[in-house]
C-alpha cells in the first residue's frame, strides 16, 4: 500500500448497519484483553477468560449481569475500566466518537452522519450534530448532579473517607444513568433501602437514561407544550409513566407485607422501595431488595417490563416503548375496523407497523429460545431462565441469584442476549440483510384464514 494512501474499511463492513455491531464486538474483545491484564483483578484471583468476557460484554451493553462480585474481584483499574465500558457502551460507540468529532473539529462525515442515525434512531442526518452536542451535555449534567448528591449522602452518613465516597458516588451515578446494573456492594442497594437521599437519585437518573436522547432533547424546549410534542415523545414520556405506576403500584401492593422483600420496612420506605422496583425492572438492574425473593405475580410483571424496556436512542435495552405502543394501537385499530393506524392525529405508516412487529417477534424467539437453552445447559427451572433471559435481553441486570452459577454454555447464551439486545434486533438483522429490493411487479393478492 503506497504511503499517504489511507486505508478504507470494504463497503460490505463499513456499512453504517453493520459497523455497529462490529464497534461493539471490538469494544468487548478489548475490554476483556484489559480485564485479564494482573492489575485489573483485585488479591491473587487467577485470570478466568469467561469471567473477563462475560463482565467485559455486560458493562459494553450496558447490563450489569455480574458472574464475580465487582467490588471485591477487580481492582480500583478493573472497577475503572468497567465504568468506562459502561460509559462508552451507554451513549453508544458511534455516538462518543461523533460527540468528540464535533468538540475537535466541529464537522462530520456522512458515513459518521449515517452510523449514529443507525445508532440514536434520529429522522434527519441534520438533526444529528446538535443532538450529540446535547448529548454530551445531558450526560455531564445528570452524571454529575447525580454524583454529587451521592457522594455528600455517603460521606455524611455512611463512609468515613471522602475519596471513597466520592469513587462510590461517580461509579454509582454512571451506572445509573447508563442503567447498568453494576455495583461496588455485593448485594447492589440493600445496604441503602429505604433511603430516599441514594434511592430517589438513583432511581431519576436511571428513569432519565432510560427515555432516550431524542425525548430529553424535545423536552427541554418544549417541556411546557405537551401539545407539540412529537408522536415518538408523546408515546415514550407517557408510556414510560403509565408502566411507571403499573410496575410500582403492582409491587408495593403484592410485595406489601412479604417479610422477604419490604414486609419489614416503613410504609414510606415501603414506597420509595416501590418506586425503585418500577424504575429498575425497565432497564436499571439496580436493587435494594432480593428478586429471588418476589412473589411469582411481581417476577412475572418484572419480566414483562424487562422485555418492554425504555425509550429508543436511550441506554435502556427491550423492544422499546413505542414498540410496544405502537402494536397496541395496531390492536385498537385493528378491532375498530379501521384500515389505518392511528395516534393522535397522525397515521403510521404500514413499514415502521412491520418494523415493530419484527422487533417483537425476534425478541420473543430470543428471549424464548435463550430461556430453553440456559434449561438445556444449566438445568434450572423456566421461570429462573424466564427472568435471566429476560434481564439479558432488556440489558437490565436483575437476577434473581442464577447468573453467577451458571456454566460456560450458559453464559454464552446470555452474552448472545445482552449483544442483541443492546445493538438491538432490527440492527443485528439488517447486518446480514443490507439490500433492499425494489420489487418492479405486484403480485395477486390472496387471504389465507387467520384465526
Amino acid at each position: 500500500m503506497p504511503w499517504g494512501r489511507r486505508y478504507r474499511l470494504p463497503a460490505s463492513i463499513a456499512h453504517p448497519v453493520r459497523l455497529l455491531p462490529l464497534a461493539f464486538l471490538s469494544l468487548i474483545a478489548v475490554g476483556t484483553l484489559l480485564l485479564l491484564m494482573p492489575f485489573a483483578r483485585e488479591g491473587e484471583h487467577d485470570p478466568a477468560f469467561m469471567d473477563a468476557l462475560f463482565t467485559s460484554a455486560s458493562a459494553v451493553t450496558v447490563t450489569g449481569l455480574a458472574v464475580v462480585d465487582t467490588g471485591s474481584y477487580w481492582s480500583p483499574i478493573g472497577q475503572a475500566i468497567i465504568l468506562v465500558l459502561v460509559e462508552i457502551g451507554g451513549i453508544g460507540i458511534i455516538a462518543m466518537t461523533t460527540v468528540l468529532g464535533l468538540f475537535v473539529g466541529g464537522r462530520l462525515g456522512l458515513r459518521t452522519r449515517l452510523a449514529a442515525q443507525t445508532d440514536m434512531h434520529v429522522v434527519s442526518l441534520g438533526d444529528v450534530g446538535p443532538l450529540f452536542r446535547r448529548v454530551a451535555i445531558t450526560t455531564l449534567i445528570f452524571q454529575g448532579v447525580t454524583a454529587i448528591v451521592l457522594t455528600l449522602r455517603y460521606w455524611t452518613s455512611y463512609f468515613d473517607s471522602f475519596a471513597y465516597s466520592l469513587w462510590h458516588g461517580v461509579f454509582d451515578s454512571v451506572m445509573a444513568f447508563n442503567n447498568a446494573g453494576f455495583s461496588l456492594h455485593p448485594d447492589s442497594l440493600t445496604s441503602y433501602a429505604g433511603d430516599y437521599a441514594v434511592i430517589l437519585p438513583i432511581s431519576i437518573a436511571v428513569f432519565a437514561g432510560g427515555v432516550g436522547f431524542p425525548v430529553l432533547a424535545e423536552l427541554y424546549q418544549e417541556w411546557r407544550s405537551p401539545a407539540t410534542w412529537t408522536i415518538h415523545t408523546r408515546l415514550t414520556v407517557w408510556g414510560s409513566l403509565f408502566l411507571l405506576v403499573v410496575s410500582a403500584g403492582t409491587f408495593v401492593a403484592v410485595e406489601w407485607n412479604n417479610a422477604a422483600t419490604i414486609g419489614g420496612l416503613s410504609p414510606v420506605d415501603k414506597l420509595i422501595t416501590g418506586i425503585e422496583g418500577g424504575v429498575m425492572t425497565r432497564s436499571g438492574g439496580l436493587n435494594s431488595f432480593d428478586w429471588g425473593a418476589v412473589e411469582p405475580i411481581t417476577g412475572n410483571i418484572a419480566i414483562i417490563m424487562m422485555f418492554i424496556g425504555g425509550g429508543s436512542a436511550s441506554t435502556a435495552g427491550g423492544i422499546k416503548v413505542t414498540t410496544f405502543l405502537l402494536l397496541a394501537y395496531v390492536i385498537l385499530a385493528e378491532a375498530r375496523g379501521e384500515e389505518q393506524v392511528r395516534v393522535g392525529s397522525r397515521a403510521i405508516s404500514s413499514r415502521t407497523i412491520r418494523t415493530a412487529l419484527s422487533i417483537a417477534l425476534i425478541a420473543i424467539a430470543l428471549v424464548i429460545g435463550g430461556s430453553m437453552l440456559l434449561m438445556l445447559f444449566a438445568g434450572v427451572s423456566f421461570a429462573d431462565s424466564l427472568f435471566e433471559s429476560a434481564s439479558a435481553f432488556g440489558t437490565v441486570g436483575l437476577s434473581t441469584g442464577l447468573t453467577p452459577d451458571l456454566n460456560n454454555p450458559a453464559q454464552l447464551v446470555l452474552i448472545g442476549l445482552m449483544f442483541v439486545g443492546r445493538v438491538g434486533t432490527i440492527t443485528a438483522a439488517s447486518a446480514f440483510a443490507l439490500r433492499r429490493r425494489q420489487a418492479r411487479y405486484h403480485l395477486p393478492e390472496e387471504q389465507p384464514i387467520i384465526g
